[in-house]
């Protein structure tokens, strides 16, 4: 009988719809009556009483914005210099990190390592795995140099017993892996569920600013990269980081999708190896391939992953098919970029001899270019492997082709330039008006892919010339 009586109350309180001209009632509005076909007169009736929440105590009184301590939310170092870089200098007390990424990229390693040199004397640092057994965790641990006297470590998958670890051990940072292995016994639904993120994610934010107490939690991903879980996980927490790498690599890329204490277009470049992984100041070296002698095929162009250039090389191989419907195979580009080059280098630069041809195009490291400011690199190697000759050594190019053949300007061009020179590379292309060019390197400004094309040898455009033009008599 109570169960009845609160379905038919809950009912009632539910509001309606009438119309004004007929008095035909239904659950939901329409623009029109289905009974008397009158526009416009369906109404809602019966809706709930608004209720409002009647002034509570203040915890804190409002201060004027001048007489904010700002002291509080200076950030402490985690000890990984390119994971403070991502973060804007280091995490700071109550501040709560979403690090998300596919699975083996290498996340518990790198939480695990920083977790190790966060920890000192005054600050404790607690590691609490829900995937892994404690016994797991210290082998990892041993194997990467990732032990510390105030490092503490527990295997729990219950909320309320993380909760009681942050009592005793009181640290100043926690990190959790992961947050859809915890769940709370006061919530129904299986681990990793939307209430259950939602409440464990919650619980921990609320301890986090209550103790300023950084925390680090680990995130899954779905299979289209997204974070997994409910969306307002992403609203609720201060930072959003993103693991990525390609797992046959030895790159890997932390990205700051969100940052409340920080920029988010600061990228940190990391090396995955046995004995662990560490940060790369200097990355570019994993994206170059020295020869003595220049090989058809290939060229260096200079990408920005958020504020950092990187030199990165582009290569092309074009053989006869042999199948009636060629193969385009890429590999760190955008399929869609390769082809619109192949297209503006037949119809703009008048090379004909690829439509007919498998070709294959990739990336040195396993770095991925997506930005538009590699394809005057793209198209050069294309045109390179085409022709079977070799561009200019110490030879960068830079800047985005339009479908007309025209060469863009770029964001970055001094900055890009600037790294190039400081690898020694002496050559550039650019699209036209640079900037200030740095000290000992020569730039080559281009229009178009025409110009571009003229740092090809001569002996290449004079065979093409040849080709092109029409039979005599």
């Amino acid at each position: 009988m109570a169960a009845r009586s609160s379905s038919r109350s809950s009912a009632k309180d539910r509001p309606s719809y009438r119309c004004t001209e007929c008095g035909w009632t239904t659950a939901k509005w329409l623009g029109r009556c289905p009974e008397c076909q009158a526009w416009g007169t369906v109404e809602e009736f019966g809706a709930p009483a608004v209720r409002t929440t009647a002034p509570g105590r203040v915890t804190s009184a409002a201060l004027p914005i001048g007489q904010v301590d700002g002291r509080q939310a200076t950030a402490r170092s985690t000890g990984v210099d390119e994971l403070d870089r991502v973060l804007g200098g280091g995490l700071v007390p109550g501040a709560v990190a979403l690090l998300a990424g596919e699975p083996g990229v290498g996340k518990s390693t790198l939480l695990l390592d920083v977790a190790a040199k966060a920890a000192t004397d005054d600050h404790r640092t607690l590691y609490v795995t829900g995937e892994e057994s404690a016994s797991q965790v210290r082998l990892r641990a041993d194997r990467i140099g990732a032990l510390s006297e105030h490092l503490y470590l527990a295997a729990e998958t219950d909320l309320s017993a993380v909760l009681g670890h942050l009592d005793s051990v009181k640290p100043s940072l926690l990190i959790l892996d992961s947050v859809q292995t915890v769940a709370s016994p006061e919530i129904d639904g299986a681990p990793g569920g939307m209430a259950q993120v939602r409440e464990v994610a919650g619980a921990l934010i609320r301890a986090s600013k209550e103790r300023g107490m950084s925390t680090l939690l680990v995130g899954h991903v779905t299979k289209d990269g997204a974070i997994a879980g409910p969306r307002l996980l992403e609203h609720l927490v201060d930072v959003v980081l993103h693991f990525e790498g390609d797992r046959h690599a030895r790159l890997r890329l932390v990205r700051g999708v969100k940052n409340r204490y920080g920029a988010t277009d600061e990228v940190g470049c990391f090396e995955l190896h046995d004995e662990g992984i560490t940060g790369l100041a200097d990355p570019s070296g994993l994206f170059l391939t020295r020869r003595a002698e220049p090989v058809p095929g290939t060229c260096l162009t200079v990408t920005l992953e958020g504020r950092r250039p990187l030199v990165a090389e582009v290569q092309a191989l074009t053989v006869d098919s042999q199948i009636p419907s060629p193969r385009r195979t890429t590999s760190g580009l955008e399929t869609s970029r390769v082809s619109m080059m192949l297209a503006v280098l037949e119809q703009r630069g008048r090379i004909t001899a690829l439509g007919k041809r498998d070709i294959y195009s990739a990336t040195v490291g396993g770095v991925k270019l997506s930005e538009p400011a590699a394809d005057l690199a793209v198209a050069l190697a294309l045109a390179s492997a085409a022709s079977d000759t070799p561009l200019p050594k110490n030879l960068v190019a830079i800047g985005e082709v339009g479908l007309a053949g025209e060469v863009r300007r770029v964001t970055g061009v001094q900055r890009r330039l600037s790294e190039a020179a400081r690898l020694g590379f002496t050559h550039a292309l650019v699209p036209t008006d640079p900037g200030r060019i740095p000290d000992g390197m020569r730039v080559l400004e281009v229009a178009d892919i025409g110009d571009a094309l003229r740092v090809l040898p001569r002996r290449e455009r004079a065979d093409r010339a040849r080709k092109d033009a029409p039979e005599e008599g």
